[in-house]
């Protein structure tokens, strides 16, 4: 069986509402819920969440929400292998079940995405998007008491081209067996393969800059 998870907790504090708040005409977890749905990769799409609102909202787009999700996995604290271990667990899946999380705020998140991922994960634990860094980590320098700290001073003189390439978390998505999901087995590890997404399908939306950076990349997609 292959189930999509959606977790998708209310009290969001910085964009209130997040999960739920409109994105361009609907709801933005719509967005998550019918790209799952129209993949045809998942026998199930269920929405996890603390919230009636989320539910409600979640119902009428066609997910499930089989029950609310208890307080002490619906807070700051909580992880994202807290919440998929605890609805594989209430599920009663099969270890070898395949599980997606996919993020509520994900809408610029493609068919062909899913896809590829489900069929790539046959070569690890896991598949999730990643994404290229738009400038090498490597280069990178912080400040403390207004002096500036390199990261690694024999890196300052190389070209960008000559340095390795490094990529991110996109926070798009995970897949995994219901098994690894279960013991909390950790996503970042050397058992795990990744989908390179384009930028222009990658925001992580957590201020209200994001949120209007993601609509335009929405809109050029929709263009394409």
């Amino acid at each position: 069986m292959n189930i999509a998870v959606i977790p998708a907790r209310g009290g969001s504090k910085r964009i209130p509402n997040k999960n739920i708040k409109d994105f361009c005409g609907k709801p933005i977890i719509a967005y998550s819920i019918e790209t799952a749905l129209q993949s045809d990769i998942f026998d199930r799409v269920i929405v996890s969440t603390d919230s009636i609102e989320i539910r409600e909202v979640s119902l009428k787009f066609n997910a499930e929400v089989p029950s609310l999700r208890p307080s002490n996995i619906s807070d700051d604290n909580s992880t994202t292998l807290d919440v998929i271990s605890y609805e594989v667990s209430n599920l009663g899946l099969e270890s070898n079940d395949i599980v997606c999380c996919i993020y509520p705020t994900s809408p610029l998140l493609k068919i062909d995405f899913l896809k590829e991922a489900y069929f790539r994960l046959k070569e690890g634990s896991y598949c999730f998007s990643a994404c290229e860094f738009n400038s090498n980590p490597l280069r990178s320098f912080y400040i403390k008491n207004e002096k500036l700290c390199l990261l690694n001073e024999n890196f300052t003189s190389y070209r960008s081209q000559d340095l390795e390439t490094f990529y991110y978390d996109a926070g798009q998505f995970y897949f995994g067996y219901a098994s690894s999901f279960l013991n909390k087995k950790p996503i970042f590890s050397v058992d795990s393969s990744v989908v390179i997404l384009p930028q222009i399908n990658v925001v992580d939306i957590n201020t209200q800059e994001d949120w209007e950076i993601a609509e335009i990349k929405y809109k050029i997609l929709c263009k394409q």
